[in-house]
C-alpha cells in the first residue's frame, strides 16, 4: 500500500457500513450489440470490480504462487499496548436492522502525522506514526503512534521506542481535562477508555495511576494511585498513596484507604477515606477540620479549635461557622461571612464570642470571663450610584477582648487602646444649590477606662454655597459679587456609658440630644493685587433637650444640680476677617564658569493676619446665692443652664483677638547625577515650618497666646520622615509655678519659655535602598503581608509591623504560595533581601517647671532572608525613659516547597508565648497541618 507524504493532513468521514468497501456507483445504460463476446467481457469486468480485492491473498485455498516475504526496514516497534489485539465484539445479525444503520462516528475525524499515515482497508485500520494527532469533537490525542480501528471503534495511542528508550508519550485531552499516560485505549462510541500509567491534574491536584478506567466524560476510576500538590512531580517531597480513587473532573475526588509518604518514606498518617471538592468557578460547602492541642498556660486542658463548617451560600456570599471547646468547660464561637456584588458593593462580617474559664471549678484560682467582638466592613463601588453612598467600618465588643482572647495573637491590636466604628449613609440632591444629607452612627471605646461613646444617629445637612450677587456670565469680581452664604445643620443623639452597662437600659440614662444650625456669610477679594482678603460672619443657633437648674439646698447646704428635659435654645454669632499673601525668594548659586551641586534654593513664605470678634452672651447666664455655713455671708455664683448640653454652652466673655501665622517651605535645585539630563532635580529641604500666635485685645491680662511651632520634612530620597513641634510661652511663672502677667524676659529668663516639644522620626530602608538598580515594582508587599496589614487595620491596630505581625489561628494559611517561582541564576546570588523599619519618638514637658521628658522610645522591625527558603525577623523597641525593652516578637519562617513552617516567639513580658506551625500551602490540603503553641498566662494581668 503506498505511503502518504509526511505532514499530509487528511479528513475522513466515516458514514457507511462497517463491512462494506468503498466504491462509486456508476449509472449503466443498456447497449445493443450483436457481439456476445463483448457482453461477456463487460459482465466479467463488473463482477471482478464488485467482489474482487486488488493485490490481496485469497482467504481460502493455497496460492498458486507464494508471495515473496520481505522485511521492511521502516518497521515500527509499537508500544506494548498497540500490539494488543482485543477481540472483536460479535453482533447478532438478527438484532441488526439492515434498513437503519448508524454511522461509525458522529463527526468528522481530523488526523495527521509527521512520518506517514497508512490505511489498511482489509483490517479497517489507520496507522499514524511520529507526532501523530487525532481530533474528534472535543477529543484530542497526541502521541508517537496512533492506531484507529474502525471495525471495533477503538483508538490505540502509545509511545515510540528507539535505542534511547521511549519518547512522545500520549497526551489525551477531552474538554478541559488533560491526561498524560504511557498508552491508552479509547472507544469512540461508548467514550470509555483504559489508560496506563496516567498523569492528570485537576484544580491543583497531580494524580498518578498505573491503571485508570474512564467510564464516561464525568467519572474516572484509578487503582493504586498517588496524588500530591508538589511542584516537582518527578521527585515530590510528599505524596498520598491510595488503593482506589474516584475522580469527577471539576467536581470532586473521593479516595479510599490512604496513607502518606514523605520523600518515599511511609508515615503513620493514614485515613480510611477522604473527600476533596474540586471547583474552578465557585467555592463549595464543606467541613473545616479542627486543630487539637493542650492549653498549659491557663489550665484549660485539652482543646479542639477552629472546627466547623463552611457554607457556600451563593456566588455572592459565604459563611463560616467555627467553634472551640476546652476540657475545663471553656468554649468559643465564631461566625465569619464575606459578600460581594460586582459593580455594587463588597464587605465582610465577623462575630466572636468566648466563654473563658481559668483553672477548674472549686479551685481558688478559678475565674470566669465572657468576651465578644463584632466587626463589619462594607464599601460601595463608586460606579454603583454617584448620588448616594453607604459604608461601614465597625469594631466593637468587650474592652478586654484582644487582651483575653485565646484564639488569636494580634500584637498590633491588643496594644491599641481605642476601638472605633462608623456606619454612614450619604445622599446628594442635585440642583442649584446642591443639598447633601449624611446619616451616621459612630462608636468610640477606650479599652483602658472601658468608657464608650455612641452617637445613634448623627444627621448632617448642608446646602451648597449661594452667590446672590454673582453675574450670570463671567467670573466673580469684587466684594459684592463674591458674597456667598450656605447652611449647615447637625443633629445628634449621644450616649456615654461603660463596658459593663453596654446593651442595658441604664446606658440611656445620661443620653444627650441636640441640634445645631450654622449660617456663615463670607466674601473674598484682592487688595493691591498682592493681598488676599476674606471676611465672614457666622450665625449659630443651638437646640437642646437637656438643661440644668442649680441651687443651694438650704437644709443640707450643698449645691444641687437638677437635670431638666425639654426643648431650649441659645443663639450666638461672631465676625472674622483675614488677609494674607505669598512671598517667593530665590537664592541662585550658579555663576559663570561654575556648576555647583546646589544650583538654587527657593524659599516660600505665607504670612497671614486675622481678626476675630466674639460678643459675650450674658443673657444665657443665671446666678444662685450660696450662703455660708454660719449664715452670715452669701455669694452669688453665675452659671448657665446649657453647660451640660450636647454642643456646650455660649460664652459670657467678650473676645477681640488678632491672630498671626507664618508658613514656610524651602526647596532646592541640585545638579543631576546623569549628565544626559538637562533639567535640575528638585528636592524638599523643609516641607513646612509654621508659626502661629494671637493677641486678645479685650483681655485684662495674659493677652498674648503661646507661640506654637510645627514642621516636617522628608530626607534620604523620602525614606526618612521627620516631624517636630514646640510650644513657646512668653509669660513667666511665679514661685508656685503658676503663670503670671509678666514677660519671662523681664523675669530674668529668655524671650520665650519652652513649655512642650515633640519629635517623631520614621525611617524605612532595605537592600534596594543602596542598590543602583532600583526595584521596578516599588517593592510591593505580597498577598499574605497585605492581608496581615489589612487585618490589623480592621481591628484598629497599626498598619505596620512595628508592634509585631498579627496572627489568627483560625486561618493560618489563606494564601497559596505555589504561584511564586524561584528565579535561578547562573552565578552566585550575593544579594540578601532585607528590610528595616525604625521609629523614634520623644516628648518634652515643662509647663510648670517640671523640665522632664515625658516619653522617649525607639521602635524597630526588620526581616532578612538568609537564603531563598529561610527568613527571620523581629519587632521590638526600647523605652529610653524607663530603660527597658518594649513588646518584642521574634519570627522564623522556612519555605518547604509545598509546605510552610513558621515559628514566632515572645520571649518576655506577661504576653510571653510561642507558636509553631507546619502545614501544606495548598488550600485543598490546608487541614493537613501540625500546630503547637504556648499561650500567654492571662493570670499575670495585662
Amino acid at each position: 500500500m503506498p505511503l502518504i507524504k509526511p505532514q499530509q493532513k487528511n479528513i475522513c468521514n466515516f458514514g457507511v457500513s462497517k463491512t462494506e468497501p468503498y466504491f462509486y456507483k456508476n449509472t449503466l445504460k443498456g447497449l445493443r450489440t450483436n457481439s456476445l463476446q463483448i457482453l461477456f467481457a463487460l459482465s466479467f469486468t463488473v463482477f471482478i470490480n464488485t467482489l474482487g480485492f486488488a493485490q490481496e491473498i485469497p482467504i481460502k485455498g493455497k496460492p498458486v504462487i507464494k508471495p515473496k516475504t520481505t522485511i521492511d526496514s521502516t518497521t515500527v516497534v509499537l508500544d506494548s499496548i498497540a500490539a494488543l489485539n482485543p477481540p472483536i465484539k460479535q453482533v447478532d445479525s438478527v438484532k441488526t436492522d439492515s434498513t437503519k444503520q448508524k454511522s461509525i462516528l458522529d463527526d468528522i475525524v481530523k488526523y495527521k502525522a509527521t512520518d506517514y499515515v497508512r490505511f489498511n482497508q482489509r483490517e479497517q485500520k489507520i496507522y499514524l506514526y511520529n507526532e501523530a494527532e487525532v481530533y474528534y469533537q472535543d477529543l484530542e490525542i497526541k502521541a508517537g503512534v496512533i492506531v484507529i480501528d474502525n471495525s471495533t471503534n477503538l483508538v490505540y495511542a502509545g509511545r515510540i521506542k528507539d535505542s534511547t528508550g521511549y519518547s512522545q508519550a500520549p497526551v489525551f485531552k477531552q474538554g478541559p481535562n488533560v491526561i498524560e499516560p504511557d498508552s491508552i485505549i479509547f472507544n469512540s462510541e461508548t467514550r470509555k477508555a483504559i489508560i496506563f500509567n496516567s498523569r492528570t491534574e485537576d484544580s491543583g491536584f497531580n494524580i498518578f495511576a498505573p491503571i485508570t478506567k474512564r467510564e464516561n466524560d464525568s467519572v474516572i476510576f484509578m487503582k493504586d494511585a498517588r496524588f500530591t500538590t508538589a511542584e516537582n512531580l518527578d521527585d515530590p517531597e510528599y505524596q498520598f498513596i491510595s488503593s482506589k480513587i474516584k475522580l469527577v473532573p471539576n467536581k470532586k475526588i473521593v479516595v479510599g484507604p490512604t496513607f502518606m509518604e514523605i520523600y518515599g518514606v511511609p508515615t503513620p498518617i493514614a485515613l480510611p477515606f477522604a473527600y476533596f471538592p474540586l471547583t474552578k468557578n465557585k467555592q463549595v460547602s464543606g467541613v473545616i477540620f479542627p486543630t487539637f492541642g493542650e492549653d498549659t498556660g491557663n489550665d484549660r486542658g485539652y482543646f479542639i479549635q477552629n472546627g466547623g463548617y463552611y457554607f457556600a451560600i451563593s456566588d455572592y456570599a459565604d459563611l463560616a461557622v467555627l467553634g472551640d471547646y476546652y476540657t475545663n468547660g471553656s468554649y468559643g464561637l465564631r461566625m465569619e461571612s464575606n459578600y460581594a456584588l460586582r459593580y455594587k458593593f463588597s464587605g465582610n462580617m465577623s462575630f466572636r464570642y468566648e466563654n473563658l474559664l481559668n483553672s477548674e471549678r472549686g479551685f481558688p484560682d478559678f475565674a470566669q470571663n465572657t468576651i465578644y467582638n463584632i466587626r463589619w466592613s462594607h464599601s460601595q463601588d463608586a460606579k454603583a450610584n454617584p448620588n448616594s453612598r453607604f459604608s461601614a467600618s465597625v469594631n466593637l465588643g468587650s474592652s478586654q477582648y484582644y487582651q483575653q482572647s485565646i484564639n488569636q495573637l494580634n500584637q498590633s491590636n491588643f496594644l491599641n487602646n481605642t476601638l472605633a466604628s462608623s456606619v454612614s449613609y450619604s445622599k446628594t440632591f442635585q440642583g442649584e444649590p446642591q443639598v447633601n444629607l449624611n446619616l451616621s452612627a459612630t462608636h468610640s471605646q477606650n479599652t483602658q477606662t472601658e468608657s464608650i461613646n455612641l452617637t445613634l444617629p448623627t444627621m448632617q445637612l448642608s446646602v451648597g454655597r449661594v452667590y446672590p450677587f454673582a453675574p450670570k456670565n463671567g467670573s466673580k469680581k469684587g466684594i459684592i459679587q463674591n458674597i456667598n452664604f450656605q447652611y449647615n445643620s447637625r443633629a445628634e443623639y449621644r450616649i456615654s456609658t461603660t463596658d459593663s452597662l453596654f446593651g442595658k437600659s441604664e446606658m440611656f440614662d445620661d443620653a444627650l440630644a441636640g441640634m445645631q444650625h450654622n449660617l456663615p456669610i463670607t466674601t473674598n477679594f484682592k487688595l493691591f493685587d498682592y493681598f488676599s482678603v476674606s471676611a465672614s460672619t457666622n450665625y449659630q443657633e443651638t437646640w437642646t433637650l437637656n438643661t440644668i437648674r442649680r441651687f443651694q439646698n438650704t437644709t443640707t447646704g450643698d449645691v444641687e444640680t437638677v437635670d431638666l428635659n425639654g426643648f431650649d435654645a441659645f443663639r450666638t454669632y461672631n465676625f472674622s476677617t483675614s488677609v494674607g499673601t505669598t512671598l517667593y525668594g530665590l537664592f541662585n548659586f550658579q555663576k559663570e564658569g561654575k556648576d555647583p551641586k546646589i544650583q538654587a534654593i527657593r524659599h516660600v513664605v505665607r504670612p497671614s493676619l486675622s481678626y476675630t470678634v466674639t460678643p459675650a452672651f450674658d443673657q444665657y447666664y443665671e446666678t444662685y446665692e450660696v450662703v455660708s455655713a454660719d449664715g452670715t455671708t452669701s455669694d452669688e455664683v453665675s452659671y448657665t443652664r446649657f453647660q451640660n448640653s450636647l454642643f456646650g454652652s455660649p460664652g459670657n466673655r467678650y473676645s477681640s483677638s488678632v491672630g498671626f501665622s507664618l508658613g514656610n517651605n524651602i526647596e532646592a535645585k541640585i545638579r543631576p547625577k546623569d549628565s544626559t539630563e538637562t533639567e535640575a532635580k528638585k528636592i524638599i529641604l523643609l516641607n513646612n515650618l509654621n508659626f502661629s500666635t494671637a493677641y486678645d485685645l479685650a483681655a485684662d491680662s495674659l493677652n498674648i497666646s503661646p507661640v506654637r511651632m510645627s514642621g516636617g520634612t522628608q530626607i534620604f530620597n523620602n525614606k526618612m520622615s521627620v516631624n517636630f513641634g514646640a510650644t513657646l510661652d512668653p509669660y513667666a511663672l511665679d514661685s508656685n509655678n503658676n503663670k503670671i502677667d509678666k514677660f519671662n524676659i523681664n523675669n530674668g529668663g529668655s524671650l520665650f519659655r519652652l513649655t512642650s516639644a515633640n519629635m517623631n522620626i520614621s525611617y524605612s530602608l532595605s537592600n534596594e535602598t543602596f542598590s543602583k538598580e532600583k526595584d521596578k515594582d516599588g517593592g510591593e508587599t505580597d498577598d499574605a503581608e497585605k492581608r496581615a496589614l489589612e487585618e490589623s487595620r480592621r481591628s484598629g491596630g497599626r498598619d505596620d509591623d512595628l508592634f509585631g505581625k498579627p496572627q489568627d489561628f483560625s486561618n493560618r494559611i489563606g494564601i497559596d504560595d505555589n504561584d511564586k517561582k524561584d528565579t535561578e541564576s547562573e552565578l552566585y546570588n550575593y544579594k540578601i533581601p532585607w528590610s528595616l523599619r525604625l521609629a523614634y519618638a520623644v516628648n518634652y514637658n515643662n509647663t510648670r517647671r517640671n523640665d522632664q521628658i515625658s516619653s522617649h522610645s525607639i521602635m524597630f522591625s526588620g526581616d532578612i532572608e538568609l537564603s531563598p527558603k529561610w527568613s527571620v525577623g523581629g519587632s521590638s523597641g526600647y523605652d529610653v525613659l524607663n530603660k527597658g525593652f518594649t513588646y518584642t516578637q521574634l519570627r522564623f519562617e522556612r519555605d518547604l516547597l509545598s509546605w510552610r513552617m513558621n515559628f514566632s516567639w515572645v520571649p518576655f513580658s506577661n504576653r510571653s508565648s510561642w507558636n509553631f506551625f507546619i502545614g501544606i500551602k495548598s488550600n485543598f490540603l490546608q487541614d493537613l497541618k501540625y500546630e503547637q503553641r504556648r499561650q500567654p498566662d492571662r493570670r499575670l494581668g495585662n
